[in-house]
């Protein structure tokens, strides 16, 4: 490979072009690549924008290791992040492929890695360390891990997945612990986020940036792409920020999961398919129904076990004729080899996940993009339509970091004295080098911990107190590494073996016969409990049993994507093959409930009997503010839904018209009320003041946007 006179390919590492031209067999890099070599290796802070398969490991890894010959680093300088421990295990050897062509190493260390490996990557430092934000901050903490020695003398920080960090709470943990650990190298780290599509790419490299933003170069790096921010979410007319990838989507109705096997079974034998669900429940379904068709089924979700989940991903990487029923856990850039065809199951909740997910086929030369969607229910069926409405309209959501993270300013400030042992009662935000909300705003948090005992004072220092101690102490502070609150699971064993993890209430509910389960796609009856040590004793059977998971998360579907679901009822069609069953089903929707739910000019309320609901198409959140925000004639009992707010049943016109009036035109809008058990919910809770966790839930809960929107348009009442 030679580059034209002042072609970036020129700067990186010869043995690197030797490797690229003659072991991967390239004829040249792709644009992404070209245009990341210079930022990269200037040091610049960087977003690598492309879609699934676009080759951002590439464009960051080989200009970085390009970087650390030319500069002579040596020890541990680079982090490789990623938010999913599957996705390491598939990066290790391609990374670890890339750093021996220079002679350098790289390795593996997350939640599974075992100790011994542990013990070799602290004697004999890798070049590159793949690693998750919790294992890092776990070595930060860690008694046994000199973080000093082994983190000291990192550089730069890839973070694979940017965009799934950022949209949750662990994004927070990530700048937090990011921000601690340029304390511990003594000076700023580069920052190289990779990512797919996203709605607002200037502001996730912002956001990536942390406390460094506005002081270090950085730019968006995303050639042939143009990455435009999308006005009001959903509305017609928001421009383009993504061209829908070319290929093949089709919108099926099949009615029910039974049906969703059988077809599947039927489809396309001899080819590897990728089956997206969006919960574990049914990926144990469908992965009995399909192992009871005879056909030969791997799974691949949270609570199956680090073995089973490497046997699976061994197997996707190697099989053919067979079908992966996965969890968003497949979603994320991990490599399932010669991939054929997806089919997604009911509905992904946004249109970047859709992106994802579709990006896993059309890798090889002569295929394309492909992906059937089988909705199991109407519903489903019409937020599958909207989704695609908006993806055909090139509309990818921006990724907004979730607002008022105070927990994880409890998490952060315990952690960081756990690390120095002590820490300053003023000098404190020094730790997060100002980055808010880790900054004096934090003050009152920290006043609670001292006042309730998880932090001791003494001497102008802070030091870990005994409630820290009883709340988070077991396993060296292990739950103090995790900022998300994992609902209690008993764990399966059929002999020594583990099997994976399932709801406790599986094992609790009253149920006629025996009792059984439904793991890995296979049926287990359960033999022995042990109930002190939350374990689950089973042997294989022939058929039947249970799936059954709590999430513990805030569901609901976005303003726009409930928006485009509502213009799917008024006629839009989405620009996408579908078969006669969905077609007729959209043609039910349309004539026999549209009238009644949906309106060109506004919103509805309509009245059925005692039953009244206003039929806003806001979404979740902003539902959930609306009903606050007009509690006097809101139903006080209802709870949320993605289409409508349930008002009293006693509502007349002129109450209706009374309280939009109080409202006013520029509503002072409410925030929602609050389920104590989401407030138990929030991981770190217990370290926080009461109001302050409460405020959090409901800061979270909230859409003021989409509130605000709703409120603005007419209204039409209709009687049925």
């Amino acid at each position: 490979m030679t580059g034209a006179a002042g072609d970036p390919v020129d700067r990186l590492d010869p043995v690197i072009l030797h490797h690229v031209v003659n072991t991967l067999g390239w004829p040249d890099l792709r644009p992404l690549q070209r245009a990341a070599v210079h930022p990269v290796m200037d040091g610049e802070d960087a977003v690598l924008l492309a879609p699934t398969a676009g080759g951002k490991t590439e464009a960051a890894c080989l200009p970085v290791l390009s970087a650390m010959s030319a500069h002579g680093w040596t020890g541990t300088s680079v982090l490789y992040l990623c938010p999913l421990k599957a996705l390491l295990n598939n990066l290790v050897d391609r990374v670890g492929t890339y750093a021996q062509w220079l002679g350098r190493t790289a390795a593996l260390w997350h939640g599974d890695t075992g100790e011994s490996q542990r013990r070799r990557i602290r004697a004999e430092r890798p070049d590159i360390l793949l690693t998750t934000p919790e294992s890092l901050e776990a070595m930060l903490i860690g008694v046994k891990t000199d973080h000093a020695h082994l983190l000291g003398g990192i550089k730069s920080v890839i973070v694979d997945e940017v965009h799934a960090f950022a949209g949750d709470d662990r994004g927070w943990h990530l700048l937090a612990v990011l921000e601690r650990l340029e304390r511990v190298t003594g000076g700023p780290i580069q920052r190289i986020g990779l990512s797919a599509t996203v709605g607002n790419p200037e502001h996730l490299l912002t956001w990536l940036q942390g406390s460094g933003a506005g002081r270090r170069p950085a730019q968006v790096v995303a050639p042939g792409l143009s990455p435009t921010r999308p006005r009001a979410a959903g509305q017609p007319g928001s421009p383009d920020v993504s061209d829908p990838p070319p290929g093949d989507v089709e919108l099926d109705y099949v009615g029910s999961l039974a049906n969703a096997a059988k077809v599947i079974a039927a489809l396309h034998k001899g080819e590897k398919r990728l089956v997206f669900c969006d919960s574990r429940r049914q990926v144990e379904e469908l992965g009995a129904a399909l192992r009871a068709r005879e056909v030969t089924v791997f799974l691949s979700h949270a609570s199956l076990s680090a073995d089973e989940r490497a046997r699976s991903e061994q197997a996707f990487a190697e099989a053919r004729n067979c079908v992966i029923v996965s969890t968003s856990t497949l979603e994320l850039g991990i490599d399932v080899g010669d991939l054929d065809r997806v089919i997604q199951i009911d509905c992904p909740g946004t249109v970047a996940s859709f992106l994802q997910r579709v990006g896993r086929t059309g890798r090889r030369a002569g295929t394309t993009r492909n992906c059937l969607f089988l909705a199991t229910r109407k519903e489903t069926l019409l937020q599958a339509a909207g989704l695609l409405l908006l993806w055909g309209r090139g509309w990818v959501e921006p990724v907004v970091a979730p607002p008022e993270p105070r927990h994880l300013v409890a998490q952060q400030l315990l952690a960081a004295t756990l690390q120095q042992h002590k820490l300053g009662d003023q000098l404190w935000p020094e730790q997060w080098n100002g980055l808010a909300p880790f900054d004096r705003s934090a003050a009152p948090i920290l006043r609670h911990l001292v006042e309730e005992g998880f932090l001791d004072s003494d001497g102008g220092l802070m030091f870990i107190g005994p409630e820290a101690e009883r709340r988070f102490g077991r396993r060296h502070f292990i739950e103090l590494t995790a900022s998300f609150t994992a609902p209690p699971q008993f764990t399966v064993l059929s002999g020594r073996t583990e099997i994976g993890q399932m709801d406790p209430s599986v094992l609790t509910e009253e149920r006629p016969g025996p009792r059984r389960l439904l793991l890995a796609g296979r049926s287990w009856q359960v033999t022995f409990i042990d109930w002190g040590r939350k374990r689950a004793f089973v042997e294989p059977v022939d058929g039947g049993g249970v799936a059954k998971w709590s999430s513990g998360t805030i569901t609901g579907l976005s303003y726009a994507l409930t928006r485009a679901m509502r213009e799917v009822l008024l006629g839009a069609d989405p620009p996408v093959s579908r078969t006669g069953r969905a077609d007729a089903c959209l043609r039910e929707w349309r004539e026999e409930e549209a009238p009644q739910v949906v309106h060109p000019g506004g919103t509805v309320v309509a009245r059925q009997g005692d039953d009244v609901r206003w039929w806003t198409w806001a979404g979740y959140r902003a539902n959930a503010t609306l009903g606050a925000t007009l509690s006097a004639i809101a139903d006080p009992v209802q709870r949320p839904t993605d289409c409508y707010v349930r008002l009293r049943e006693d509502l007349t016109p002129d109450m209706w018209r009374a309280a939009r009036s109080a409202a006013g035109p520029a509503s002072t809008l409410v925030l929602p009320d609050v389920d104590q058990r989401a407030v138990h919910g929030l991981k770190f809770a217990a370290a926080l003041p009461p109001r302050l966790a409460t405020a959090t839930v409901a800061a979270r809960l909230a859409d003021f946007d989409g509130a605000r929107a709703a409120l603005a348009e007419p209204v039409r009442l209709v009687s049925m």
